[in-house]
Order: structure tokens, then sequence, then C-alpha cells
């Protein structure tokens, strides 16, 4: 974009030189002529700016009694005004951002024209840009930094084999017997899970209270058969229906819970 600019003022200035040699005759000229009519109608705009900040005017005082004409103008008054048209030109300067670029040395037609031709001329005028310095300054420190970097990364190269070695060392030793540990661990918390699961406890009552209904009846028949007698059967066969029952009613419990 700030080359797109350039570029169209250069154009300008040289349009502005195809224009004063195109005039018919210099007596038909007037004194404000000399520049192109949009130049002369912006001058107060294009003014430099002095460092204690006041416009620097260069505007021409003509005396009352001077024609309008440069036919009755003297050589030396001619060229006076040009003298002053030439430092007006060489103090051009414009605004471009918050950048101000002077053109001091490149406002004349053929240094504007060896811009245009040489290629090395307008390379040096780009790089001298304010704009351009700083995203130079700033690309070279990038460039230095991420160097550093990479000469930081390349000196920690051996200790970063080092500790890849060390853990190397530590995963075939010390974790292999972790591991091993772990899952000797693993595997008895699931047949501890297992075994206290809902389904094996339910499953294991119902095995107590068969155990017991088949001990009961086996001491009915020794009652039968005469093998005890009545007052240790009563007590022992009282106790094991007790258990029976009360493993019964655990039971149906459990699997109404279950299943609810």
């Amino acid at each position: 974009m700030q080359t797109f600019y350039f570029l169209a003022l250069i154009a300008y200035a040289h349009r502005g030189s195809q224009e004063q040699q195109a005039q018919p005759r210099p007596q038909e000229i007037s004194t404000d002529s000399w520049y192109p009519p949009s130049v002369n109608s912006s001058a107060s705009s294009s003014r430099p700016t002095t460092p204690g900040g006041t416009s620097s005017s260069f505007s021409m005082s003509r005396p009352n009694d001077r024609p309008s004409s440069l036919s009755n103008v003297s050589p030396a008054e001619a060229a006076g005004i040009i003298a002053m048209l030439k430092i007006r030109d060489n103090m051009l300067s414009f605004q471009f951002g918050k950048y101000r670029i002077s053109l001091e040395s490149y406002t004349l037609v053929d240094e504007l024209r060896k811009l245009l031709s040489d290629k090395d001329a307008y390379h040096n005028l780009l790089l001298s840009l304010e704009p351009v310095r700083t995203q130079n300054r700033v690309r070279d420190e990038l460039k230095n930094e991420t160097l550093q970097l990479a000469r930081e990364n390349l000196e920690k190269e051996p200790q970063i084999m080092e500790l890849r070695n060390q853990c190397r060392i530590i995963r075939t030793t010390e974790l292999a017997t972790a591991q091993e540990k772990l899952h000797e661990l693993d595997r008895k918390k699931e047949e501890t899970l297992k075994y206290y699961s809902p389904s094996s406890l339910l499953h294991r009552l119902q095995d107590a209270m068969n155990k017991t209904d088949e001990e009961s009846e086996a001491l009915h028949r020794q009652l039968l058969d005469r093998e005890i007698d009545l007052a240790s059967f009563v007590q022992k066969y009282k106790k094991m229906r007790y258990a029976y029952h009360k493993r019964a009613l655990t039971h149906l419990a459990a699997k109404t819970s279950a299943t609810s």
C-alpha cells in the first residue's frame, strides 16, 4: 500500500512536468502556473512542518506594479522565481498514517524518472522508509530469537538423551514389577467383588437353606428309626428349622428388593 501511494505521487509529479512542456508560449503563462493547477490549489496543504511545529510559507511576494505576463520579467527576477519554486519542491513532504515521508531529493523530474527506471534506486528509497525499517528490525529480532532458541535446544540434547535412557531403565525394571503387582491386586479385587455381589450372596444363601433343610430331614429320619431320643431331637430340630426359615425370609426379601 505504501508503494502504491509513492508511485502515485511520482506519476503525479511526472504529469506536472509534461503539462509544463505542453504550454504554447511562456509569454502567455502567469507566474502562478509553473506548477499544475492541482498543485497550486493544494500548496497550502503540502507545505512542510518546521521542527517548531509551525508551517513554513514559501509563497512569493509580488510587487503591486508587476505585470501579469512574463514578457517584461527580467532574467534575474525569473531566475529568482525558478529558484524559489525549486526550494519549495525540494521541501515537499506528505503524511502517510503516523509517518511523515520527506521527498527532498526525489521531487525533481530527473530523479523521479530515475526511480521509475532504476530498480536499485527505487529499492534503496523503499528501504529508507521508516515503516520498512521498522518491519526489517522486527524481522531481524524474531530471527535472532529463533536462532537462540534453536541453539538452546541443541545444547540440551545430551541431557534429553540421558533422561530417555533413565526412563527406559525404569520402564524395564521398576515399572514391570509394579505392573505385575498391580495386576495381582486387580485380580483379587475382582474376585472379592464377585464373591460379595448380590447374585453370589443370593446363591450362597439358597445353598445354605437347602443344606439346613436336608439336615433337618435327616434328623427327622433318625427319630423315626429311633436313633435319637425325643428330647435331643426337639432341641436340634427346632434350631435347624429356625435357621432355615430365617435364611428363607432373608432370601425372599433380597430377591424382592433386587426385583423392585
